[in-house]
């Protein structure tokens, strides 16, 4: 079964009862991570989630299979959520529906967020004619989708908006509609909204709470981690406690460039360089005029193998932000120190 952006909606339901393998992928991470929240919010009984990075069943392909098996010690029911980079669950999927040949109807829901990975990937491939999985597909969304999907989340959590605010905080979320989830809850909580209670959020409430575009406030904090400026980073850090910004935002900002700059190693080779280039090319890799001399200086630094690794700590810390919410701002900034300080040796 297959899906894009477009219709992935209008399956979502059939989807969430038919199959049990999900496989995310497209340039629109974003969107991937999102619709794999709404699958899991379809399962009839989600039960435990056991989270797996990518390099994990890369590394161990048996260990997806033994995982799926396993039933939970506390609910007996439970799902398994796999973030990976390109291919790496490619092989612990083959072993689990071919070598292993078991229905997958019987195994714990499987869902996988693949950076880097297209409807085009091995993965793909291997699962896109199959009854009992999915494959949808994410480009990166424009504003009218993202309004909507604004309009949606906060409808269900009680918040009428009216004229042009849900596009508002599309705009501010940087059409990450993970950032406008987290917005929405944030906006809810602040005008003491529910469903059964719903309020008209007015623009007074919105200004207030200081929705706007994060991302450019971001940009100057990944580039001094990622360039290995720690006097920068003191300083930035500074800034970003000061204006409340967001932690998994900022987490989301960083995991998009490291991915862009994976995507354009991988494309370059070990001895390219970014001149080499078209302008055509560097557009299909996202690299403008205000960030190639960033990229540029961030790529002697960060090799293939390195940005994989670093791709991995990521994604695992972008879990322990979610899981540990009022940790979440000290998490990251230990994190941040380290990685800079890493980049700093290189």
């Amino acid at each position: 079964m297959q899906a894009t952006q477009r219709d992935f909606a209008a399956i979502a339901g059939r989807a969430a009862k038919q199959c049990g393998i999900f496989f995310f992928c497209g340039p629109d991470e974003a969107g991937a991570s999102a619709a794999a929240q709404t699958i899991i919010d379809l399962l009839e009984n989600p039960g435990e989630r056991i989270e797996l990075a990518g390099s994990d069943v890369k590394s161990d392909p048996a260990l997806l299979g033994d995982e799926a098996r396993s039933g939970s010690l506390f609910s007996g029911r439970r799902h398994i959520y796999v973030r990976a980079n390109g291919e790496e669950a490619h092989d612990a999927l083959k072993t689990l529906i071919e070598i292993d040949d078991i229905e997958v109807s019987t195994l714990t829901p499987i869902l996988v967020v693949a950076t880097a990975a297209t409807e085009k990937s091995r993965t793909a491939k291997l699962l896109a004619r199959r009854e009992d999985a999915l494959v949808a597909m994410f480009w990166p969304p424009d504003l009218n989708s993202v309004s909507s999907a604004v309009r949606r989340m906060a409808e269900a959590a009680g918040l009428k908006l009216n004229g042009d605010l849900g596009e508002r905080i599309a705009r501010g979320s940087n059409l990450d509609v993970r950032v406008a989830q987290s917005e929405i809850t944030k906006i809810a909580i602040y005008v003491d909204a529910s469903p059964h209670s719903p309020v008209a959020l007015s623009t007074e409430d919105l200004e207030a709470i200081g929705v706007k575009n994060e991302e450019d406030g971001f940009a100057s904090v990944v580039n001094a981690v990622l360039k290995g400026e720690t006097t920068k980073l003191d300083q930035e850090l500074r800034r970003i406690r000061e204006h409340g910004m967001n932690p998994v935002g900022l987490l989301l900002s960083l995991e998009r460039r490291v991915t862009q700059l994976i995507q354009i190693n991988s494309r370059l080779g070990p001895r390219g360089s970014i001149e080499s280039l078209d302008r055509g090319a560097k557009a299909r890799l996202g690299i403008f005029w205000r960030d190639e001399r960033d990229i540029r200086d961030q790529l002697k630094i960060w090799r293939l193998q390195k940005l994989e690794r670093l791709s991995a700590k990521l994604t695992k810390l972008h879990g322990d932000l979610l899981k540990n919410s009022k940790a979440a701002q000290l998490l990251l900034t230990q994190a941040l120190a380290e990685i800079t300080h890493f980049a700093r040796r290189r």
